[in-house]
């Protein structure tokens, strides 16, 4: 279908053809009349499928037709990183270039103070669109720059990837102060419960359009090296050793092995490029500025710029590290194989990663090709079906559990049991000990009875033998009566009370002491009083 019949309008159309735009993809087939009947919309689609013209195009068609305030923010779309609200805007320009009365600013943060009040005079001036980040609209709404009570279009941009980086909170503020009458549109590249459920809160009667399952491109070559993590770099160097590679993204799990990477690069001549979260906005944007213009040939980089950043020419996506999600291996290689181009995708799998490669291979329901290494690199790990390894599903305190339960029966049970049946071993050991058993009665013969002395009748002799003195027990132990201990009591109360009691000795008052230096001259001087 062609843009001319979808009712937009004339001054976007024209825009349109100037960039060449003819022929629109399927989702802005299905969501572009959508949003111009003024319905709210719910779109999952991947990756660089249009999405960002397939809101854009009927928005700025509504706008310019009028019918909406002049001196107010009328739209407010929502990106998940400064990159992504970039592209946006520089899309806005471009499909708005022949509409004078739509305005637009973009706001995110990461910007010198020069940047914020050139933000904030757009907005006090009344700026129809304001493309932002979460954090930084807040920011403006709680110091009073950003009124929502007469927005009349929402739009969430990779809405997925906002809850996962975790503004979620965010947008519940922001969905709070807009008025009721809002028309909300929401697109995702996964449909995960937290998106649904985000959906049911935000979303009134939307129309749902899911046109395909988020998987990669069928363009893109996907292959893998089984290798261990110090023979990575190798691989680099013999793909890029193996020709004159153009345009490849090579990404990375930490800033740390990006800088690492990039600098291996280097070494070899190769002219490449890092990003990271490390760099301000303006190291960002002379990066990026460099890399699409081709000034650099490979751009290392952090999942920073694995969503969200349109670039058509890129030749080649290398995952220096596997991707612990399947979605956000998506993500990556969705970055090659745009506009009818061919890509190709390659990933390095070490031997604590094949468990997270095999949820990919399963994700995809099919086996993705794995290449040899090089000779020079030796062998690499061994690849098993259904690998498993401690990293996933086997923390620690499972594997404690697990060492507990098979020496359970090595191990001597605890004194303290419910279980009042006597252990015949234990019991023996426990008789025979001198020290520990000295003073414990016995379960069997609870009162033990003292050694007979001499001239006892042989009954007693007989039925225990007699002990020396070093092997009798320290205090005297009473019988199961305990008839001595209580005439022994008795014996002692009545001799307290026989005994005279002590003369109470009133206090006196103490003699005065004479000082050293009078009893000095008493001595001297002879005085006897």
């Amino acid at each position: 279908m062609n843009f001319d019949e979808l009712k937009l309008n004339e001054n976007v159309l024209d825009a349109l053809y100037d960039m060449h735009f003819d022929t629109c993809t399927p989702v802005q087939e299905n969501c572009i009349p959508e949003i111009l009947k003024g319905n709210d919309v719910l779109g999952v689609a991947q990756t660089g499928t249009g999405k960002t013209a397939a809101y854009l195009l009927p928005i700025l068609s509504k706008l310019d037709d009028g019918g909406y305030p002049s001196d107010a923010i009328n739209c407010i779309i929502m990106s998940p990183t400064r990159e992504l609200a970039q592209q946006i805007d520089q899309a806005m320009q471009g499909f708005g270039y022949y509409l004078q009365s739509v305005s637009s600013v973009a706001v995110y943060g990461g910007n010198d103070g020069n940047r914020y009040d050139q933000e904030l005079k757009s907005l006090r001036l009344g700026a129809d669109v304001v493309i932002a980040t979460p954090g930084r609209l807040i920011s403006h709404i709680s110091l009073g720059n950003v009124d929502l009570s007469k927005v009349s279009f929402f739009v969430l941009d990779e809405a997925d990837r906002m809850l996962d980086m975790g503004f979620s909170e965010d947008i519940m503020t922001i969905a709070k102060g807009l008025p009721k009458t809002c028309q909300t549109i929401m697109f995702s590249a996964t449909m995960p419960t937290k998106i649904e459920e985000l959906a049911k809160t935000l979303l009134k009667n939307p129309t749902e359009i899911k046109l395909a399952v988020s998987k990669p491109a069928e363009k893109i070559k996907q292959s893998a090296y089984i290798c261990h993590e110090t023979q990575k770099l190798g691989i680099i160097k013999s793909i890029f050793k193996s020709g004159d590679l153009k345009r490849v993204i090579i990404f990375c799990g930490s800033k740390m092995k990006v800088k690492q990477v990039n600098g291996a690069l280097q070494d070899k001549h190769i002219n490449s490029g890092e990003m990271h979260s490390d760099l301000d906005q303006a190291e960002r944007d002379d990066i990026m500025f460099k890399f699409k213009s081709g000034q650099l040939d490979v751009l290392v980089a952090t999942d920073i710029v694995s969503r969200g950043i349109d670039i058509d020419d890129i030749a080649m996506v290398i995952n220096y590290d596997v991707p612990h999600d399947a979605e956000d291996y998506v993500h990556r290689i969705g970055r090659t194989a745009r506009a009818d181009r061919d890509g190709q995708a390659i990933t390095l799998v070490n031997d604590m990663d094949i468990s997270y490669f095999q949820q990919i291979e399963k994700f995809f329901e099919k086996e993705i090709v794995k290449n040899e290494l090089p000779k020079e690199l030796g062998n690499g790990p061994e690849y098993k079906a259904d690998y498993q390894n401690r990293r996933q599903g086997d923390k620690a305190k499972n594997r404690r559990r697990k060492d507990r339960e098979v020496t359970a029966h090595k191990r001597k049970p605890s004194r303290k049991t419910n279980d009042t049946t006597p252990n015949v071993e234990q019991a023996e050991k426990r008789s025979h000990h001198p020290k520990r058993n000295r003073n414990r009665r016995d379960n069997n013969n609870p009162t033990p009875q003292s050694a007979p002395k001499q001239g006892q009748g042989d009954a007693a002799s007989q039925s225990k033998e007699y002990r020396s003195k070093k092997d009798r027990p320290n205090k005297a132990r009473r019988n199961d009566s305990g008839s001595e201990f209580k005439e022994h009591k008795k014996n002692y109360r009545q001799n307290k009370k026989q005994r005279p009691q002590k003369k109470q000795v009133t206090a006196q008052q103490p003699v005065k002491q004479e000082g050293g230096l009078k009893k000095f001259f008493k001595r001297i001087f002879g005085i006897k009083k």
